[in-house]
């Protein structure tokens, strides 16, 4: 009797289900708090709000810790950075721009630590990011090429001390009409300039590396103004002069040192031409309004002395008379016109 042999199939064991993962994280966060308390409850409630993606959980949970760690980051940088400016202003002797070089710096290193501690606490793996990330870093790199150097610009003008807050530069406006104005701040990407008629102006620290640069303070803070004025050719010159020194001395802003001048600059055609030129110290009060103090004070005197500051005359010279006087022996009597 032959004997038959049947093959029977084994039956299959289902697959085990793919491991769900969680947002980096948030488990060691979980482990951290435990189980047997009103957090782990509350951290359990959360956490079976979500979505499945793949084999990641998103749930309410995972998001929360995101934006707790991302605003933990903001605020540890901030309260670093503003630590770091009390400290510098405390417990340092160095002037202004040494102070806001020193802050740049502590602040960068504040946020890329910062930045460095959020990542390790969400747990974030960033070699597996590595491809990704070089291509991101370079777009990034390209998009963002102006505002780096905008930063590394600042932080040079600023190791150089050629632009520094406090100073007064020129500006000239979209028209191309040319102002100045004093620099109140030197920011990341601009630096703030502020002129008399309270227009600021945000110029690009790179602009301020490559281009021409007029800085009224950058070695010393003195600047001369010309005043140009002109008198009659009858005026005693010596006596005119005296009297635009005394006006030019008796205003406050003025300095005794270098001492004004008066300057004959030369015979113009409806006048004798001079020029006043005085040194202030404080160029961020105004240019007009100290040259406007001192021919105020030029008026009066010339008007007490009888000098006059004359103004457009013609001569006219009529050479045939007998033709001008036919001619207003045509013109009707007065009153009859129209």
């Amino acid at each position: 009797m032959a004997a038959r042999f049947i093959a029977t199939a084994k039956p299959s064991t289902p697959a085990p289900p793919e491991p769900v993962e969680a947002v980096p994280g948030t488990d060691g966060i979980r482990e951290a708090v435990g189980t047997d308390n009103g957090i782990a409850e509350t951290i359990d409630w959360l956490d079976s709000y979500g979505l499945q993606i793949g084999s990641t959980h998103l749930s309410l949970w995972s998001v929360a810790v995101v934006v707790a760690v991302i605003l933990g980051v903001m605020v540890f940088a901030r309260l670093g950075s503003k630590f770091s400016h009390w400290t510098l202003g405390k417990l340092t002797r160095f002037d202004e721009t040494q102070r806001l070089l020193a802050e740049k710096l502590i602040s960068i290193a504040v946020w890329a630590f910062a930045i460095l501690v959020g990542i390790d606490v969400l747990g974030i793996d960033l070699t597996a990011l590595a491809i990704f990330s070089g291509a991101f870093g370079l777009a990034l790199g390209f998009g963002l090429q102006k505002t780096f150097g905008n930063l590394l610009a600042g932080i040079i003008l600023l190791m150089d001390r050629s632009i520094k807050p406090g100073d007064v530069i020129a500006v000239s406006d979209m028209a191309g009409r040319e102002s100045f104005g004093q620099i109140r701040k030197i920011g990341i990407r601009a630096i703030s300039v502020t002129t008399r008629d309270k227009k600021e102006y945000l110029i690009p620290n790179e602009n301020l590396m490559i281009n021409q640069v007029e800085n009224w303070s950058y070695s010393a803070r003195d600047v001369r103004v010309k005043a140009p004025l002109s008198v009659a050719y009858e005026t005693d010159l010596e006596r005119a002069e005296e009297l635009m020194l005394i006006a030019a001395k008796d205003s406050p802003r003025v300095l005794e040192d270098p001492e004004p001048r008066v300057l004959l600059m030369g015979f113009e055609e409806n006048g004798i031409s001079f020029e006043i030129r005085f040194w202030i110290v404080d160029p961020e009060e105004g240019i007009s309004s100290v040259r406007s103090e001192v021919y105020k004070r030029v008026w009066r005197l010339f008007r007490a002395e009888g000098i006059r500051i004359p103004f457009p005359q013609r001569e006219i010279s009529i050479h045939n008379v007998e033709q001008l006087q036919g001619l207003g022996s045509k013109l009707p009597p007065s009153g009859e016109v129209g």
